[in-house]
C-alpha cells in the first residue's frame, strides 16, 4: 500500500477512529493539525507521521500550500481525509487544485459545502421529494404570523452555516419558546453576522433520531450501508450522538440511497433523520459529509468506511456490503454521555433504571481502546489539566 492517508484533525475522536481504521489494515497514516496541543489522536500507535500545519482558517493559503508541498514529496498521491467540518469547507473550496495532488472521494467542487448549508440542503431535499421540517426564513413576508400558523412554539432557530455558529455560540441551535425568545435569538445571530432559519420541531424524544450511513462509489452508487438509532445526545435534545446503536431500518435505505444517488454524491455520507412520533414519517435533518462520530461503532459491526474509501480510490474496491440485521452494538462517548445523562435525569426525560439498563449493550468506545491505549490516556490527561486549571483560578 504505497498511498499514504493524510488525516486532517486528530484533536477529536473522529480523526482518531480514521487513523485506527486505516492503520490496522496496513495503511501508512499521517496526522496533520494546526497545533500539537490537544491532538490526542496522533498518539495512536497507528499514526506513523505527524505534522503541525498553518491554521486552516487564519492562514488558508499557507495551509493549502503545505498540503500540496507534502503531496509533491510522495511517491504516489496520498488519500485525503478531512475529519472536521471546518477542514471539509477548506478542502471543498480548493477541491479542483487539491485533486491534482490527492485522492479525494468527492469530485464536484461545492457539493460538500452546499449540503452542509442547512438552507440549501432544505431546498435540495424538497426538490427531490424528501421530507424536511417546515421552515420559515428570516425576512420572509408575514414572518411572525407564519411562525404562529405554520411552525408554532417552541421552535428551532437553526444556523445556515453550522460551523461558524458553533464556533460563535458553542451550541448547534437556539430554542425559542415564544416570540420574545425568537426575536432575541435572531438578534444574537444578526449581531454575529450569521444567517439563520426557523424550523418546526418534529415531535419525538431523542430516540426518534436515526442515521443512514452509506458509501457511494465513483459512479454515485451505494455499495455499503447500514442504519442507526440514537438513544442519547449532548447537548440533550439538539446535540451530537453520545450513545447510539446500529439498528436496521429498511425505509431509511430506500429514502437515503435514492436521494444520495440522485444528487451524484460520492464517498461516505451520513443522513440524520427524525421520526415523527405522531405520524411515523421520517424527516431529513442534516447530512454529515465527513466521517461520522459513530465511525468506531460502524467499524465494529463490519463497515470500515475509511478503508472502503481508501481501497476504491487506490484502485482495489472492496465487495459491496450492507449490515441489515440488528447487531445491538452501541457507540459510546462516555465523557459527554455522563453530562447528557445528568441533564436527562434533571429534566425528567429519562429514569436512572432505564439508563443503567442501556449500558448492558456491547459497546464501541469513541476514544478508549485496550490495544491502543495512549490516545485515551492522553485525552484524560487533558481533561484533568483543564479541571485543575479551573480550580486554581477560583
Amino acid at each position: 500500500m504505497k498511498n499514504k492517508a493524510v488525516i486532517l484533525g486528530s484533536n477529536y475522536y473522529i480523526g482518531l477512529s480514521v487513523l485506527r481504521c486505516l492503520g490496522e489494515n496496513g495503511v501508512k497514516t499521517v496526522a496533520m493539525d494546526y497545533s500539537r496541543e490537544g491532538a490526542y489522536g496522533s498518539k495512536s500507535k497507528y499514526c506513523l507521521e505527524k505534522y503541525v500545519t498553518p491554521h486552516y482558517k487564519n492562514q488558508t493559503e499557507a495551509f493549502i500550500d503545505y498540503l500540496i508541498d507534502y503531496a509533491k514529496k510522495q511517491e504516489v498521491k496520498p488519500v485525503l481525509y478531512p475529519c472536521h467540518d471546518s477542514y471539509v469547507e477548506v478542502v471543498d473550496a480548493h477541491l479542483d487544485l487539491l485533486r491534482e495532488y490527492y485522492l479525494i472521494s468527492q469530485q464536484e467542487k461545492g457539493l460538500w459545502t452546499r449540503l452542509m448549508n442547512k438552507d440549501i440542503l432544505h431546498r435540495i431535499a424538497q426538490e427531490n421529494g424528501v421530507l424536511v421540517p417546515e421552515t420559515v426564513r428570516v425576512g420572509d413576508a408575514d414572518f411572525y404570523d407564519r411562525i404562529n400558523s405554520e411552525i408554532h412554539y417552541p421552535c428551532i432557530v437553526k444556523p445556515v452555516d453550522s460551523v461558524a455558529f458553533v464556533n460563535q455560540f458553542r451550541k448547534k441551535i437556539f430554542l425559542a419558546k415564544n416570540a420574545e425568545e425568537l426575536k432575541s435569538a435572531i438578534d444574537k445571530a444578526n449581531e454575529a453576522n450569521l444567517e439563520v432559519i426557523v424550523q418546526r420541531i418534529i415531535p419525538g424524544f431523542d430516540d426518534h433520531m436515526y442515521t443512514y450511513d452509506a458509501y457511494l462509489n465513483q459512479n454515485s452508487r451505494v455499495t455499503h450501508y447500514t442504519t442507526c438509532q440514537k438513544y442519547r445526545q449532548y447537548p440533550i435534545n439538539f446535540g451530537a450522538s453520545v450513545y447510539t446503536s446500529q439498528k436496521n431500518v429498511p425505509i431509511l435505505h430506500e429514502i437515503g440511497s435514492k436521494f444520495m444517488e440522485t444528487i451524484q454524491y460520492k464517498g461516505f455520507g451520513e443522513i440524520e433523520f427524525k421520526k415523527d412520533a405522531e405520524t411515523g414519517e421520517f424527516y431529513l435533518i442534516e447530512i454529515n459529509v465527513r466521517t461520522t462520530n459513530l465511525n468506531s461503532m460502524l467499524h465494529k459491526v463490519g463497515l470500515n468506511f475509511p478503508y472502503i474509501d481508501y481501497c476504491e480510490l487506490t484502485g482495489s474496491p472492496l465487495q459491496p456490503k450492507a449490515v441489515t440485521v440488528d447487531t445491538n452494538r452501541v457507540f459510546w462517548y462516555a465523557f459527554e454521555d455522563v453530562l447528557a445523562v445528568r441533564d436527562y435525569l434533571r429534566s425528567g426525560q429519562l429514569k436512572l433504571g432505564d439508563v443503567l439498563k442501556s449500558y448492558l449493550k456491547p459497546k464501541a468506545f469513541a476514544i478508549w481502546s485496550i490495544s491502543d491505549p495512549l490516545p485515551g490516556l492522553t485525552f484524560w490527561g487533558i481533561l484533568i489539566k483543564k479541571a485543575t486549571g479551573k480550580l486554581l483560578k477560583r
